[in-house]
């Protein structure tokens, strides 16, 4: 239990108005940046004005790149390509999951005179990401994928061959991560969803991993603990700063984790369905958590496996505030809050997406248990997607 390794984090300004450390660390490593973005949400807010003031102010030169949509590796080396010769000294991105991921391959790229994809984790490539790379700031703007935490930017090719990995090295840790609930507030209802059970999912899987150990396990309850705090406040009032914080801090904690001990079933599937199908990872995530606990907990249950089920019963006990709750309870509690959430806010189901039960068994094939607690089947994993078409 108390023998296993733990990864660097980056360094962390976290708290209301810290976009105006931005400036300070940009100016440790240069002056002339790649800015990535997402589409128009910062400019419709008034907050890219914001920024960009700020960087002029402080003669900061910027390139700025917008990302629509997931990032794909050849979206990467056209960045790359078109902004080689601009002697840039460093990437900043301001943005939810994919804008980070966006920019985290961009820093890894820029040093090399190769193709993204020939680095992604791909079984017929043989080659290793060197580490080095140029220096990489980055700023979320949802609570979902934790990505300012990470080592590895995640990046799909949608097509009928298409693949949804990632481009990982210990080296490719965000240099500086600077979260500011302010930058969150007003965030849509159907985003806060999908990202925040995005963020709940990464906790729980890497609560219930196999690789789990008791450094990750605290730092997954925490995780949850403010995720619980934190989720329902924001879609009663997408105002409320300290939910945006509590669910930032969430997030956060869940990329921590994702990279230390990795993840489940969920996200065992979804990469697969990200790459075949234009499914949003967070709406993945989301439409499959509910049947893939009910699943899980099924089989410890038959299986006797009562440390498991026990951390199961303490999410259980944490969502509802009762401590008091039998390891039975717990689980069942745990079921009827993610169904509940699954039902109010209408998560989509996987056939809005074009997918069919045709689908399943390349998707399947494709699939694995990852670091789930219990080994699901090719029968259990279709039930998983079945129940959710």
């Amino acid at each position: 239990m108390y023998n296993f390794s733990f990864s660097l984090v980056p360094k962390i300004e976290f708290g209301e108005n810290k976009i105006h450390a931005l400036p300070k660390y940009i100016l440790n490593y240069g002056s002339n940046i790649i800015l990535v973005t997402g589409g128009n949400s910062l400019d419709n807010s008034g907050k890219y004005e914001m920024i960009s003031c700020l960087l002029r102010e402080n003669n900061i030169d910027f390139h700025r790149v917008q990302v629509l949509g997931e990032p794909s590796p050849y979206f990467i080396d056209e960045i790359v390509k078109n902004h080689r010769e601009e002697k840039i000294d460093l990437v900043v991105a301001i943005g939810g999951g994919s804008v980070i991921d966006t920019g985290k391959a961009i820093s890894a790229m820029f040093l090399l005179d190769e193709s993204t994809v020939d680095f992604l984790e791909l079984p017929k490539n043989t080659k290793k990401h060197p580490g080095n790379k140029l220096p990489f700031i980055a700023m979320p703007t949802t609570s979902g994928t934790g990505s300012e935490a990470t080592k590895n930017a995640v990046l799909s090719h949608v097509s009928s061959d298409g693949f949804k990995k990632s481009l990982r090295h210990s080296n490719f840790i965000p240099n500086v991560a600077i979260i500011d609930p302010i930058f969150m507030v007003n965030t849509p209802t159907k985003v806060t969803i999908s990202s925040g059970l995005d963020a709940f999912t990464q906790l729980l899987g890497a609560y219930l991993s196999t690789k789990s150990n008791p450094l990750s396990d605290a730092l997954a309850l925490s995780g949850i603990e403010a995720f619980s705090e934190g989720f329902n406040k924001a879609l009663e009032d997408e105002k409320d700063l300290n939910a945006r914080a509590s669910l930032a801090y969430a997030a956060f904690l869940s990329g921590i984790v994702l990279a230390n001990v990795g993840l489940g079933i969920v996200h065992g599937i979804a990469g697969p369905l990200g790459g075949y199908f234009n499914i949003p990872h967070g709406t993945a995530c989301a439409t499959l958590l509910g049947e893939a606990i009910k699943l899980n907990i099924n089989k410890l249950t038959y299986d006797e496996d009562t440390y498991y089920l026990e951390k199961y019963a303490k999410v259980g006990r944490i969502l509802s505030n009762d401590p008091s709750l039998c390891i039975q309870k717990g689980c069942t509690t745990l079921i009827n809050y993610i169904d509940h959430i699954i039902d109010t806010y209408k998560i989509p189901r996987l056939r809005e997406y074009g997918i069919t039960e045709n689908s399943l068994d390349k998707i399947i094939k494709s699939s694995s248990n990852k670091n789930n607690p219990t080994e699901l089947s090719y029968k259990d994993m279709e039930k998983i997607l079945k129940n959710r078409l």
